[in-house]
Parts: structure tokens; sequence; C-alpha cells
């Protein structure tokens, strides 16, 4: 029997209900503290939002909405230059520059909501389908129109409850797949790792390390981070400036904010080539599942050191290490998270455009707002699970 609940928005986490964290136990990103990192350092073209909902007085489900201004962008992303990416630009900037998001646009996965135990699903759907109305009026009165409505990332288990609950004038679509590590029983160690390899990738492993010597890591605390805030944005920057496409840019404090905010469930770790740093990743601690975040390098290290297949394998020596069930890699280099042996999972998320016409050909016009990137899955392991 579908219930009656109701929805208030929040713009402050100061005023977020007392059992807030509650019902974020299981998900550090909807959590008061990561929400205070968005709250003071989002990137400058997005506003947050925090929607609570309420059966009569009690909080029953929480949920984050995200504004994009994609007019304030300084670039979708300079990889690639052709036809195509410029009618893209141009769909963007003319028809969805204005993108509101039930998720987080940051990461990959069910980031966009929460619910307690017992609450019906399908009438929670259905609030923050309202929330989003509300969402959209409030934005439009400040004379920003809503163009484009997204709630992002949801598993192919998640699709039917979002139809129960009548989106069926949205779109659904397909974006491209969250890679995720599962953790074997037998892996004790991350030699356990190494020897489950097949020949060619155990060859692959030894090349990168033997590639990476010279290089120092060193785990970097607060003081760190702010020490060398500047070269942490910039090699950042470089990555993200050259990443097929963008929709946001991190704030330059937005590491030192993660690091006050989350302390020891956020890591960073840095990379040193004689004293100078060159590189970093970064990790969050999310209950038993470890989520990648941001990174950044020099682009001539990179390539001559294998900087980033190296990070790879030390975020998954860190997993095993410290009895972590899986590592989520997210949605960027497909094919080389393949390589260490990360699996594809299907994302979906459900879209719809304020204008009548342009929504009924969201199909096609999809196809230029998700660049597809064609890759090939590896198989490292000896044997399959």
């Amino acid at each position: 029997m579908e219930k009656d609940y109701s929805f208030i928005l929040y713009d402050k986490v100061s005023d977020l209900p007392q059992a807030w964290d509650a019902l974020a136990i299981s998900n550090i990103f909807l959590s008061t503290r990561y929400l205070s990192v968005l709250e003071i350092s989002a990137p400058t073209n997005m506003r947050c939002h925090f929607i609570g909902l309420f059966e009569k007085e009690e909080l029953v489900g929480i949920a984050l909405s995200q504004f994009l201004d994609l007019n304030l962008l300084e670039s979708f992303g300079e990889r690639d230059r052709c036809i195509k990416t410029s009618v893209r630009n141009f769909i963007f900037k003319r028809f969805s520059s204005h993108v509101l998001f039930i998720g987080n646009n940051m990461l990959t996965g069910q980031n966009a909501f929460a619910i307690k135990d017992g609450t019906d699903c399908t009438s929670a759907i259905k609030t923050l389908r309202k929330a989003s109305v509300s969402l959209t009026e409030s934005f439009q009165k400040s004379g920003k129109k809503v163009h484009l409505v997204t709630f992002k990332d949801f598993e192919a288990a998640e699709i039917s409850k979002f139809k129960k609950a009548g989106y069926s004038d949205y779109f659904k679509f397909s974006t491209q797949p969250n890679m995720v590590l599962g953790i074997r029983s037998g892996w004790m160690t991350f030699d356990d790792y190494v020897s489950d390899l097949l020949k060619k990738y155990r060859d692959q492993f030894k090349r990168a390390r033997k590639k990476s010597e010279g290089l120092e890591k060193r785990k970097m605390h607060l003081e760190d981070i702010v020490k060398y805030e500047n070269t942490i944005y910039d090699l950042y920057h470089h990555v993200a400036k050259n990443a097929p496409f963008n929709t946001f840019f991190l704030a330059e404090n937005h590491f030192r904010t993660l690091k006050e905010k989350l302390r020891d469930d956020f890591l960073f770790y840095g990379y040193f080539d004689d004293g100078k740093l060159v590189g970093f990743n970064t990790l969050i601690k999310n209950g038993c599942v470890l989520d990648t975040y941001f990174l950044g390098y020099d682009e001539s290290v990179q390539r001559e050191k294998m900087l980033y297949l190296n990070m790879l394998y030390d975020m998954i020596a860190y997993c095993i290490n410290k009895g972590f069930k899986k590592i989520v890699f997210a949605r960027t280099a497909l094919e080389i998270k393949s390589s260490v042996g990360a699996e594809p999972v299907e994302m979906f998320g459900f879209m719809k455009h304020r204008n009548t016409l342009v929504n009924k050909k969201l199909d096609h016009v999809f196809d230029y707002l998700e660049p597809k990137i064609e890759w090939q899955q590896r198989h490292p392991f000896k044997e399959a699970l």
C-alpha cells in the first residue's frame, strides 16, 4: 500500500533534521559530514539542496540534489575535438545548460537517496519527483530555468521501482558502466591478488613496478594537502580538462575541505619524483566499500613511470590489506581498470527535458550528450569467479 509522504528542501547542513545521519549510516556520501563538504567547496557552477522525506513528522528518507549551470564552465573537455563534439557542446549550451540532478554528479553509483527500513520505496521515489518539480519552480523564480531533470545512478535491479512510481514520461538511459573490483575471499594479501593474474597481466604488473622505480609514495595529512594545494589543483586540473567531457571542475579548496570533514575516512596519497609532487590519488572509506575519488598527475611522468597504472595497483593493495569487500573505480579509463580486474556494472538513469518536443527526441539527443567510448573488456585472472 502506497504511503503519503511529504518533503522539505534544505540548503544548509545546519538545518538538517537530527535523525539525518541515522539514515545515512550505510552511505557516507549522504552523511552530513560529506554534505558539508559540498556546502563549503562545491564546484562554482553547482548548487546543492538536501531533501528530507517525511511520514507525518518522522524523517523516513534523505536525498541530494545538484543544480549545474554549464554556461559557467571554462570547458566541456579539451581532449576530443571533432564535429560531433562541437554539436554536443552546442546542444548543451542551447538546450541543456541548466541541469538538475537528483543524485551526485561527482560520483558513480546510487548516492541519490536512502530510506528508512519499512519505508515504501515507490512512494518515496514519487515524492522525490515532487521535490524535483518544487526545485525546478524555485530555480525558475530566481531566473534559472531548469532544462533537464536527471535521476542517477541506478543498477538494473532498481529500475522497476521507478516504473512503479510513474516515471513513464522520463527517458531511461544507460551511461558508461561503473568499474568495480570485488575482493576475492582467497586474497589475504596483495601478493595473493598478483598470483591470481594470468602471466600477461603479471608481466604488466612487473613492468609497471619496474617503471615506477625512483618514485616516492607518501600518505599526506591535512597540513601536507594545504602546503601543496596549488600543485595539487594544477595536477587535478590537467587531468580534468583533458577528459572527454566535463560538467564541473572542483574548487581549489575541495581536497583540504574533504580532509577536514572526513578525516581518516578520506585518504590522500602523493607521488614524488626527486622531492617534487608529480601525482596523487584519493580514496574514501564507505563502510566495507572503498571508493576511488579524484586524482591528478604530471603527464610526462605518467607516461614515463606508468604512474596511473601503479596508482590502481596501490589502491587495490590498500583495499585488500585493510579488509574492504570491494573497490569502486567509477566510470573513466574503463579498459585499463578492466586490465587490473575491475568488472563493468551497468548503470541507468532517468531524464526529462522541459521542452516537450526535445523530450520526445531525447533518445536521439542523448547520443550527443553522453559521449560513447569504445573499449575492450579484459579478463586478467586465471579463473573467473
